[in-house]
């Protein structure tokens, strides 16, 4: 079954690049003279993704511009929602609940993954759990996932110590999420995601391969290395002709 629906959540404040975010909101940052953003796109559109939400808050307007000015995306179906500058993550998909009545692909606007969609989706059909979140091996800095085959049983957003799995973004939801999403101030990576918890309706799809945050410049200066290696793992080309 494929997927047709991505949200991309565009709207944070980006604060540990703020050398970058004072001007432009995180998604913006070029790798290679090209927006985050548009890396992300570029991945998802060549799964077969057609119609993409994203979620705008911090300097939207930026966002809004790009697209609203660029040939090349005009022929695509990008749907620029704006969700509130103070919005969180779990208040920002709620806010998208009236575009989306069949499972969506969402991701974060600043992680580039060689992830595969059509085996994270089979995962993500085959377990039928409302959601489903692609799990990598991290840096130490990121929320931390515990499994039991292919439930997870535990989630803690950015513990001190790291053991395992962390959330790498790349989900697939069923619209049935929406019911787990209370209002604007929540993050997605909190009390939603404890609440799927408790209901053993949250699954993990474990990413061995390249996958990389955004969110200091020692980051994005290691991914112009590679786009200018031009051996670059987050382009599915690449990926087919190692395979």
């Amino acid at each position: 079954m494929k997927i047709k629906d991505c949200v991309i959540l565009a709207g944070g404040y980006g604060t540990r690049l703020s050398e970058y975010t004072n001007l432009i909101p995180k998604p913006m940052i070029t790798i290679g003279n090209k927006p985050l953003i548009c890396h992300i796109i570029d991945y998802y559109i060549s799964f077969g993704v057609e119609n993409f939400y994203v979620a705008l808050g911090y300097k939207g307007n930026v966002i809004m511009e790009y697209f609203k000015n660029n040939k090349k995306y005009s022929k695509f179906n990008i749907i620029l929602i704006k969700t509130g500058v103070k919005t969180l993550t779990g208040g920002r998909v709620k806010k998208l609940e009236p575009y989306l009545k069949n499972d969506f692909f969402l991701t974060y606007g600043d992680g580039l993954s060689n992830v595969d969609l059509e085996k994270l989706t089979k995962h993500h059909f085959k377990y039928k759990k409302y959601l489903t979140m692609t799990v990598v091996h991290p840096p130490a800095r990121f929320g931390e996932v515990e499994l039991d085959k292919y439930l997870i049983t535990k989630f803690e957003e950015k513990p001190q110590l790291q053991k395992g799995w962390i959330n790498g973004g790349f989900f697939v939801a069923s619209p049935k999420i929406f019911k787990y999403l209370k209002n604007d101030f929540e993050m997605l990576e909190r009390q939603p995601i404890k609440r799927l918890l408790i209901k053993k309706q949250l699954t993990g799809f474990k990413h061995k391969k390249f996958w990389f945050c955004v969110d200091t410049k020692r980051e994005k200066d290691l991914l112009e290395k590679i786009w200018k290696s031009k051996k670059i793992p987050w382009h599915r080309k690449f990926n087919e002709k190692r395979n």
